[in-house]
């Protein structure tokens, strides 16, 4: 079984079944944030699942990759799950769904198609909360070095020599 901190347990079958009756995208349980496939998870430590989820697609939204998994995402917002940044996320994804709901849908996640949820940021991107979190997934999302070969980045290149005999004119990867 799965404890989470609130004692309420989950057991992996209804984890998995939640992840499917969800289809894509992330299940929210107490205290824990989880991949709808079920390959992955993030417990929280200071901030509600609901308000992770959302910057987890709110990441998602801003830095579309196809090829990237919501995992990275979720490690890339995940230091705003400190006791310090958690009225931020709060007040910031409390904003968002405020949006969302003015445009006519259930909160930021239940804004079913991308473009909606494009259409939401944009409304709000002048904000402190909106260019915080796009300024920070520039490093958190792109520093994960688990990342860099979906992209075919193969890392500093200083310490062989440099990149003029590795690929400098090797553009196959655009």
């Amino acid at each position: 079984m799965i404890e989470t901190r609130s004692l309420r347990t989950l057991t992996r079958r209804q984890l998995l079944s939640r992840g499917v009756a969800a289809g894509a995208g992330l299940v929210v349980g107490s205290g824990f944030v989880a991949g709808s496939d079920a390959a992955w998870a993030a417990e929280m430590d200071a901030m509600k699942p609901e308000t992770f989820a959302t910057l987890v697609q709110m990441a998602r939204d801003i830095y579309p990759h196809d090829k990237v998994g919501d995992r990275f995402y979720a490690a890339a917002v995940k230091g705003y799950d400190a006791p310090q940044e958690v009225e931020f996320a709060q007040a910031g994804t409390d904003m968002l769904d405020d949006a969302a709901r003015q445009a006519g849908f259930d909160g930021y996640r239940g804004a079913g198609w991308e473009a909606d949820r494009v259409a939401i940021l944009r409304g709000i991107e002048d904000s402190d909360f909106f260019q915080r979190v796009r300024g920070g997934l520039v490093t958190g999302l792109y520093n994960q070095k688990e990342v860099w070969p979906i992209f075919g980045y193969e890392g500093e290149s200083y310490s062989f020599g440099g990149y003029i005999d590795r690929g400098f004119d090797d553009i196959t990867w655009i």
